[in-house]
């Protein structure tokens, strides 16, 4: 009986403790995906609760990787006793588990595009219960910087269909990565007859995307300007980015609608003998070649250079209108350019005398100067280098021989300082000898035994010559003789012996003239000086200087032979006493055979001190 009372209470004991387990449950949570960067370390965490709380359960924890075709493999087993990482598999060496009470954690190092998949956490508490989650691993790589390339040659406007503009690529991206095209930084979508845009992609070895677009576009005048790039826009763990390429110009070629002419050189005003250069230019491109011609000359085209029409040397007949216009082709509009050009000259002067003119001494004389020119010009006279008038115009009145020479107009043109021309006249002025003096006779007096000079000049043209007629003398020659320009100039030596009359005689084809010169000789006379008080006062100022100087030298012979220079001698009776002087003064007495005494007292620099044998006067 108490067995079975044993029993049934055992029994009991399990029924309750397998509703128990029953009721017991293992509660799981994981993320559904876990982003990556290949290369990085993905982590995937797998918490799990037990509902049965009054034990503590023991877990038996198992990681999987789902395969393809639907199948798992096993990368990781723990249990209360043992735990250990599944060999043979993708991840034997590259992952890493840690389990605690409340979760377990997997570590996979060096993520590989292939570990894009579903990871299972399957957990078993044994009486606890059990349970399986799954995170699905997402792997990114960004790619590479889109490389883009236009077309080197040039997109006409004229074609009808979309032309190829630009390629763009980018490589090395997981997932696959889109490519977007923008001109001017506006996005282009697909557009019939204007747009397309062809995208081609694939998968390399390494199972990295690499995604080609290339841009078809209907382009047109304005496009020419126009920037177009791509973009490149891919997923990351964070989210989506975007890099964008560098911006690239195409070539747009579009006929010339418009055509401009001008004159590139010279600046300004073009004048005779000038090289000018006359440039066109269209608003087409490529830019045509130009045909130059003149409006004048319909039918006559000029040699060119492309674009630039070089007309060398030119003359007032190269004037008129000048134009330039594409050459013919297609898609070539008939337009043209035009440029009028004016060649401005100056003729050669023309002078009125021309070459040489003679007049008459005292006449009077009008001169022109003429150019003709294309624009308003200006005239200067000149002579020897200095202005003598200006204007077209020029008067001599009452003509001397002075005014005789060369006489040259300048014409300038004042807007054309390089434009001018020149002429001259020699004017002649002729008459007959005119003697340089109003006197016609002139009267000397001069004495005896003395020489003259006299001189005579005469102008004239043709220049007269000067002949001598001299009476009362025949000692005279010519000393000097020149000519300049309408002088001659004579000049004798006279020598006055007696009364005497010289003639000077000019003359030439045109006349003579004579100038006299009277010499009155005057005959030398020698005269005494009578006395006069003035003379003697000289003489007696004379004696005084010559007594002071004899006073002076025997004071210097004295003092010589005090100093022991000059010996005295026996002759004439002299006594020289001694006085006792002091060093400041040197007393002399000299005493001769006559009565007549005279004592000469010397004195040094510093004293004014009488010696003991001094009397006063």
């Amino acid at each position: 009986m108490a067995f079975l009372r044993r029993a049934f209470l055992l029994l009991f004991l399990q029924v309750c403790l397998l509703h128990v387990s029953v009721l017991a449950k293992v509660e799981l949570s994981m993320n559904e995906t876990v982003d990556v960067y290949i290369g990085d370390m993905a982590e995937i965490l797998c918490q799990y609760t037990s509902t049965n709380s009054d034990s503590k359960p023991r877990f038996l924890i198992q990681w999987f990787a789902a395969e393809r075709g639907g199948s798992r493999s096993r990368l990781y087993y723990a249990d209360a006793n043992q735990e250990l990482i599944d060999s043979g598999t993708d991840y034997t060496d590259r992952i890493n588990v840690v389990t605690d009470e409340k979760g377990t954690r997997l570590s996979i190092q060096d993520v590989r595009l292939s570990d894009e998949r579903e990871f299972y956490c399957h957990v078993n508490g044994l009486a606890a219960g059990s349970g399986v989650r799954k995170t699905h691993l997402r792997v990114f790589a960004p790619p590479d910087v889109p490389e883009i390339e236009s077309v080197t040659t040039g997109i006409s406007v004229t074609k009808d269909t979309p032309s190829k503009v630009a390629s763009c690529e980018t490589r090395n991206g997981f997932p696959k990565p889109n490519i977007t095209w923008y001109r001017d930084g506006e996005p282009l979508m697909n557009e019939s007859g204007r747009v397309n845009i062809v995208i081609l992609s694939s998968r390399m070895s390494s199972d990295l995307y690499s995604v080609q677009s290339t841009l078809e576009y209907k382009v047109e005048k304005e496009d020419k300007d126009a920037r177009f790039s791509c973009e490149v826009s891919f997923f990351v763990p964070d989210g989506i980015r975007t890099i964008e390429s560098p911006s690239v110009n195409i070539t747009v070629h579009y006929p010339t609608t418009m055509v401009e002419l001008w004159k590139e050189s010279p600046q300004g005003l073009v004048k005779e003998g000038d090289t000018v250069e006359l440039r066109c230019q269209g608003d087409g491109n490529p830019p045509p070649h130009f045909i130059f011609n003149k409006v004048e000359e319909p039918d006559v085209n000029f040699e060119s250079s492309r674009d630039v029409l070089i007309l060398s040397s030119v003359s007032r007949k190269d004037s008129g209108t000048y134009q330039c216009h594409p050459l013919k082709g297609d898609g070539v509009m008939e337009v043209k350019g035009e440029v009028e050009l004016k060649v401005h000259y100056l003729d050669t002067a023309v002078v009125v005398p021309k070459d040489e003119e003679l007049m008459h001494k005292g006449e009077d004389l009008t001169a022109t100067c003429n150019a003709l020119s294309s624009r308003s010009t200006s005239t200067v006279w000149y002579k020897d280098g200095m202005v003598v008038g200006r204007g077209n115009t020029f008067h001599l009145q009452n003509a001397t021989y002075e005014r005789s020479g060369v006489y040259k107009c300048e014409v300038t043109v004042p807007s054309l300082p390089n434009l001018k021309t020149n002429g001259f006249v020699k004017i002649i002025v002729q008459g007959g000898p005119e003697l340089v003096g109003s006197e016609e006779e002139v009267q000397l007096d001069e004495v005896e035994g003395r020489v003259v000079n006299l001189s005579c000049e005469a102008l004239g043209n043709p220049l007269p010559s000067i002949s001598w007629n001299i009476t009362g003398s025949q000692s005279w020659h010519e000393v000097d003789k020149k000519t300049h320009k309408h002088m001659t100039h004579s000049v004798v030596s006279v020598k006055v012996t007696s009364d005497i009359t010289a003639e000077c005689n000019v003359s030439s084809d045109r006349g003579s003239g004579v100038k006299i010169f009277k010499i009155k000789a005057i005959p030398r006379v020698t005269t005494t000086a009578p006395f006069t008080p003035e003379g003697s006062g000289v003489i007696i100022v004379v004696i005084i200087v010559c007594l002071l100087l004899l006073a002076f030298l025997g004071s210097v012979i004295y003092f010589l032979h005090k100093k022991g220079k000059i010996p005295c001698g026996r002759s004439g009776k002299q006594e020289i006493t001694k006085e006792k002087t002091t060093k400041d003064e040197i007393v002399v007495e000299m005493k001769t055979n006559t009565k007549n005494e005279e004592a000469v007292l010397l004195k040094a620099v510093n004293g004014d001190k009488k010696g003991p044998n001094d009397q006063p006067l």
